[in-house]
């Protein structure tokens, strides 16, 4: 300790000044090569459809490309555990969300990363609405509808994968309501959705963005959505609420995540960039034309976020006795 002391005493005053500065001028350089934005599903899904969104702006602002790079299967933790080891620099962020970062502790015994310690959470980008949505095959208009079919003859519902935000959903559903459910996993919400189109599942509470174009377009039936009020893209959807079910509230939320050594003056920058084009008109409005709404704010407030998010995951969990095949 004392040869550093002295080491430090004899460094020269602009060599102290560089290393004081290193900081600064790292934040200000960053990035010089283009950054990777993982998406932990495949192209279509809600994670995919806001990182592309995103990416746009910022490639402007940095004047690099930023690029999505889609690594999908279980529940979006093969591409947690790729960022999580990956260089803990910046140059390499995950498109989170509670699947990946809230869930996957509990869902998986044996996941390779620690959702709490490899990550350090950069800054929320958007929230959205699940939709319950049916094939339009299926002959139910309502929730009422739905809860009393299934205990006639099972629905088979969809998800993008255990562990996901569309898992646990439908799961305290049914914990809510008695619905007889079966749950039938995909690797993510693109396909998932495919195959409600085409009847090979008769239902599925999924995200907004994932599905909203198919409710536009005629090809799916929503029936209700899980926020506490109705949304503005589907305003004469009733919330699932109000359709029966008191209290109930399913919603998702993406935000970028950075590993957890990445330097502090990188996440600072990475933050503000993020929320100043979650801000500009052109990208609020694909945002929330796509189903979601904008949030922001800063890192640590989304690091205490997360932690609730956790905490309340397990409770649910633990309540409603949700099993992950």
């Amino acid at each position: 300790m004392r040869a550093f002391v002295r080491a430090v005493v004899a460094m020269p005053l602009f060599a102290i000044a560089a290393v004081c500065l290193a900081p600064c001028a790292l934040a200000q350089t960053y990035p010089t090569r283009p950054v990777k934005i993982i998406a932990g599903f495949p192209p279509g899904g809600g994670t995919d459809i806001t990182a592309r969104i995103l990416v746009v702006k910022l490639s402007e602002y940095w004047g690099q490309q930023v690029i999505v790079e889609n690594r999908a299967g279980a529940s979006g933790t093969i591409a947690a555990d790729l960022v999580a080891k990956s260089a803990a620099d910046g140059y390499t962020l995950l498109m989170g969300l509670p699947n990946s970062n809230v869930v996957a502790q509990q869902a998986f015994p044996k996941l390779p990363y620690d959702q709490q310690k490899d990550f350090v959470p950069v800054v929320p980008v958007s929230q959205v609405a699940l939709v319950l949505t049916l094939n339009n095959g299926v002959p139910i208009n309502d929730v009422k509808a739905l809860i009393a079919q299934s205990k006639i003859k099972q629905l088979r519902y969809a998800s993008s994968g255990n562990g996901s935000v569309q898992h646990m959903s439908t799961e305290t559903f049914k914990f809510l309501t008695g619905a007889d459910l079966l749950h039938i996993p995909y690797k993510g919400s693109g396909q998932a959705v495919i195959d409600l189109i085409a009847g090979q599942v008769d239902m599925n509470l999924d995200t907004m963005p994932t599905v909203l174009q198919h409710i536009k377009g005629g090809r799916l039936k929503a029936i209700a959505v899980g926020t506490p009020k109705r949304t503005v893209q589907l305003p004469e959807v009733p919330t699932i609420a109000e359709s029966g079910v008191p209290g109930f509230v399913a919603t998702n939320w993406y935000g970028l995540f950075a590993p957890a050594a990445t330097p502090r003056e990188v996440i600072a920058k990475i933050n503000a960039d993020t929320n100043r084009a979650i801000t500009a008109p052109d990208i609020r409005d694909k945002i929330i034309n796509s189903g979601g709404e904008p949030t922001g704010g800063g890192s640590e407030d989304f690091a205490a976020f997360v932690r609730t998010e956790i905490a309340r995951a397990a409770k649910t969990i633990k309540d409603a006795g949700i099993k992950f095949d």
